[in-house]
């Protein structure tokens, strides 16, 4: 089994460790002046060191296994959302965690991002890599996410309900979905696009009193802050306007690490974790978010490579179904903290502090080893 290992791909390990580093630095520094938290390096570390270990442990462990019990991975994620809607920790307004042993907590919509890439692919590889068919594929496999999808949201949590949806559109893509139906499916989405933001706009005052009378207001906070951001009061502007704020005064250089005036002012909430990047921003700069960004681009393409390597559609689909997922993470992180995109509660991979969310990172990135590591032929799936 460990003979394995010398298969791995050592330029991913490697970047690993790079963000091992970035990270501690990172969050270290947007917390050691923080008044309520103070996040040792030791910690981290310790966070880290877990990771990498069911890193390892999923790269050597035969991702083809997992597809064959897909159905009870669907059913062992569902139960914990429904139950964590019941029994759970309620965190910054959303019930989604539940409370561990040593005051940990472990949110299962992280989970159950990963257990839908591996029951989406389960579906489709039963085409064999044939055009995907409306009722017997797009259909079953449109519902196998809905249902987690509704139960995210209603937490609320709809920075994780959306990457749900991220991971169906690409995986389907790959899963070899008819050209006519990707049009259609973007003209049906411009129109609805187009007729919500209508609607919304017309209704907004109503809307607002009723998400206010089940305690989803906040909801529209962010989405008026992103789409009207001169008529939202300083409160709800807070955030973007002091991450865009910090960000531009890092300039090319940055102020320096344990410099950043914004952050070490505790004038931007969560820099630990949803808004690490603005860390990155004020202290190293332009440079060091293109490196930070370059380094992404880096776990991208080998993640890429090793799709295009498979002997197995079932393990190019996982992988493409990983890289949706760490590339609309990116994107929607960073892009809200410079005011591209609406606010959400989606952490930065790798580098926001989170236990759950670092693990799961791991568990992906060793699924994805996983299918460079067992690239002999096996029977069937089904």
């Amino acid at each position: 089994m460990f003979a394995k290992l010398k298969n791995i791909d050592i330029p991913i390990v490697v970047i690993l460790f790079a963000f091992m580093v970035i990270s501690t630095m990172m969050v270290y520094s947007s917390s050691v002046d923080h008044p309520t938290i103070n996040i040792s390096i030791s910690k981290i570390l310790i966070l880290y060191a877990v990771g990498l270990v069911a890193f390892l442990a999923c790269s050597l462990f035969d991702y083809r296994v997992l597809i064959r019990i897909a159905p009870y991975l669907y059913g062992i994620g569902i139960v914990s959302l429904i139950a964590v809607y019941f029994f759970g920790k309620k965190i910054h307004g959303a019930r989604g965690w539940f409370e561990l042993p040593g005051g940990l907590t472990f949110q299962p919509a992280e989970l159950v991002k990963l257990i839908l890439i591996i029951c989406i692919t389960a579906l489709l590889a039963r085409r064999g890599g044939d055009l995907l068919q409306v009722k017997n594929d797009i259909i079953p496999v449109g519902v196998a996410v809905f249902l987690p999808f509704v139960l995210v949201l209603i937490q609320p949590d709809l920075g994780n309900a959306i990457i749900f949806v991220i991971i169906l559109i690409g995986m389907l893509w790959i899963g070899n979905i008819k050209y006519s139906q990707v049009l259609i499916s973007i003209l049906l989405v411009v129109g609805v696009g187009f007729l919500t933001l209508t609607l919304y706009k017309h209704f907004h005052d109503s809307l607002f009193e009723m998400l206010k009378g089940y305690g989803f207001s906040h909801w529209m906070d962010r989405i008026d802050t992103f789409l009207y951001p001169q008529d939202v009061s300083d409160d709800d502007n807070y955030q973007v306007r002091n991450a865009v704020r910090a960000i531009g005064s890092g300039g090319l250089e940055g102020e320096g690490f344990l410099k950043g005036t914004s952050v070490h002012s505790n004038f931007i909430p969560f820099a630990y974790s949803d808004s690490i990047f603005v860390v990155v921003g004020e202290e190293f700069g332009f440079r060091g978010s293109a490196v930070l960004l370059l380094i992404y681009f880096l776990l991208i393409y080998r993640m890429i490579l090793i799709s295009i390597q498979s002997s197995q559609l079932a393990g190019a689909y996982i992988v493409v179904g990983v890289v949706s997922m760490f590339v609309f993470q990116i994107f929607e992180n960073v892009g809200m903290m410079i005011g591209i995109m609406p606010l959400t509660g989606i952490t930065l991979p790798f580098v926001s502090y989170g236990g759950t969310s670092l693990l799961i990172n791991m568990l992906s990135l060793g699924l994805v080893m996983s299918v460079k590591l067992h690239q002999e032929r096996a029977p069937e799936l089904f």
